[in-house]
């Protein structure tokens, strides 16, 4: 069985994204592998009208979605920061999830501990287990770069550890 998982870790400045393949053999329970697909960002511009942004989010994530192909997506569930930064996170989360609609793709969420317990054992690790813990886990050399592209990562490896 192979599955491409998309991770997601939303914002409206910088969205980041990360896909992964996974490889498990039902019969041999040590048969699995997971490789790393492709990593990167989505980025718009605060002089940019809000509109135009979310534009940019939704457009170019169709293009991701169609390059990469994704069985299924892992987006990091809303939680709130500042009044100000929740609502900006909500209206691109809410164009993320419009995109995924529109391909008909199922979704899981996690909350940023949940990908903490996953990758690292505990839900109070700090950003650097966390990246520390994607390199190790996708076998890399360096840690994804942006950390949004990082995030992305660990989202997708969360949600590999899940099904």
């Amino acid at each position: 069985m192979e599955k491409r998982i998309l991770g997601l870790d939303p914002g409206l400045a910088i969205l980041g994204f990360g896909a992964i393949t996974c490889k498990h053999n039902p019969q041999l329970v040590q048969d699995t592998t997971v490789e790393m697909i492709d990593f990167g960002v989505i980025r718009t511009f605060p002089d940019t009208e809000m509109g135009q942004r979310l534009c940019i989010l939704f457009d170019d994530l169709h293009t991701v979605i169609e390059e990469l192909q994704p069985d299924l997506v892992a987006i990091e569930k809303l939680f709130f920061y500042r009044m100000s930064n929740t609502i900006l996170l909500a209206q691109a989360r809410g164009v993320v999830l419009l995109a995924l609609a529109q391909h008909k793709l199922p979704y899981v969420e996690f909350t940023p501990a949940q990908v903490k317990q996953a990758l690292t054992g505990h839900g109070n690790a700090d950003k650097s287990e966390v990246q520390d813990a994607v390199a190790r886990e996708l076998d890399l050399q360096e840690i994804p770069q942006p950390d949004d592209a990082a995030d992305a990562l660990a989202m997708a490896l969360t949600a590999w550890f899940q099904i």
